[in-house]
């Protein structure tokens, strides 16, 4: 069911392409199995698609990725794709062909479609539409080799289009269980982005460490094991929204990774979906444009589950207590390697929106939040800080009156 649209609220636009149903990553990768094809599948099911809702993914050209990557590197990994093979010399030079990223069947149009989605989902953003675009998100791409599962960077493509669309303050926040490195490198030097990232600790790429502040455009927040829904809303509350009230973004750019959650076999934080929607909407507000990634996310069930709900929660639709047998049949027939099949749990095939993890906040976490907040040299906590309804932009005069449109470059699109 649609929830009534309230007043100033944005319409939300999902990019998907079929070429997500192809097999992909060879076997045992982490990544090969269904996320964003069920996604759909399921959204499909709910009927949470009206009419101008999806978009199909453009795939990017060779000139469009040698905006932002070397371009000997698309030609290698073109040809690489199309052999279905690598050498040694370019396997050590630009990282394709090994067991982290393995060269496969479609490889070079798949992560190309990422790109164009990624594109195509800014400029959804600068027309004024919330854009969801799940298969994007891959935020370790390099500018001349892949990495962490990622053969280019779509979220650098999102951001370098939100500037040529006229937007000079973009706030990239990262929620992916991974340090968003490869956006943090691309716009180390680029004052128009600032980045923030919050990710387990001590997980790879091993980056992201507090004191990293690529000169003052960073913001990391590395997290403890068993990282929970109170202490995510610390984080929140008390550094991410006071940080993106300050810098006003014209834009934003959120990568949301499904990795985070609770029962994902690759990390060991514990968050709720819920918990995940609610920052997200906390986010959506504080910008007039908004582009929302996918990311990691290794766990078929707990990813499907979190991004068709986000999806329902940018779209303005309400989320079942439970789900009817068709939609249930979607999630019963996923399937994953890596996780055992009498681990499956039961809500992880009956309902959307996990039970909340009531894990108290521990100490660190306090700690954590004193020493960014020191950093950042953000106002004393208690200083209020605007709220406004899930989906509607922030108006040009409110919660920023100091800071006008001209001030901070603001989209012209």
């Amino acid at each position: 069911m649609r929830q009534p649209d309230a007043p100033g609220r944005r319409a939300a636009v999902f990019v998907g392409h079929d070429i997500y149903r192809r097999a992909a990553y060879g076997t045992m990768h982490p990544l090969a199995i269904p996320r964003v094809e069920s996604v759909v599948d399921l959204c499909h099911v709910l009927d949470w698609f009206g009419s101008g809702e999806y978009r199909t993914s453009p795939q990017a050209s060779e000139a469009e990725l040698a905006g932002f990557h070397d371009a000997a590197y698309v030609r290698a990994l073109r040809e690489a794709a199309h052999a279905g093979r690598v050498d040694h010399a370019t396997r050590e030079r630009y990282g394709i062909g090994t067991m982290e990223n393995p060269v496969f069947p479609g490889l070079f149009e798949r992560a190309a479609t990422s790109v164009g989605g990624s594109i195509l989902a800014a400029e959804i953003a600068l027309s004024g539409s919330i854009a969801f675009h799940p298969a994007g998100g891959t935020h370790h791409g390099r500018r001349d080799r892949a990495s962490g599962f990622c053969y280019f960077n779509d979220p650098v493509f999102a951001i370098r289009r939100l500037h040529q669309g006229g937007c000079q303050r973009v706030f990239y926040v990262d929620l992916d269980a991974h340090h968003g490195d490869g956006v943090e490198i691309a716009f180390a030097a680029d004052a128009r982005v600032h980045t923030l990232s919050i990710h387990e600790a001590g997980r790879w790429p091993y980056t992201g460490d507090l004191a990293d502040t690529a000169g003052g455009r960073a913001c990391n927040l590395p997290v403890p094991r068993d990282f929970a829904d109170a202490e995510l809303r610390i984080l929140l509350e008390d550094v991410v929204l006071p940080l993106a009230e300050r810098l006003a973004p014209d834009a934003l750019v959120l990568t949301c990774g499904g990795d985070a959650l609770a029962g994902d076999p690759l990390t060991r934080m514990a968050l709720s979906n819920v918990a995940l929607w609610d920052a997200v909407e906390a986010l959506v507000p504080l910008a007039p444009r908004v582009v929302v990634l996918g990311g990691g996310g290794y766990n078929p069930w707990t990813l499907t589950r979190y991004w068709t709900g986000l999806w329902a929660r940018l779209s303005g639709r309400t989320i079942p207590d439970g789900l009817s047998d068709a939609a249930q049949q979607v999630l019963r027939q996923l399937h994953c390697e890596l996780v055992e099949e009498e681990d499956v749990r039961d809500e992880w095939l009956t309902t959307l929106a996990d039970a909340p993890n009531d894990a108290p906040a521990r100490a660190q976490i306090a700690a954590l939040r004193d020493q960014a907040r020191a950093r950042l040299r953000l106002a004393p906590r208690g200083t209020p800080v605007a709220r406004h309804a899930p989906g509607e932009a922030r108006a040009a005069d409110d919660g920023a009156a100091a800071v006008t449109p001209e001030d901070r470059g603001g989209c012209t699109q």
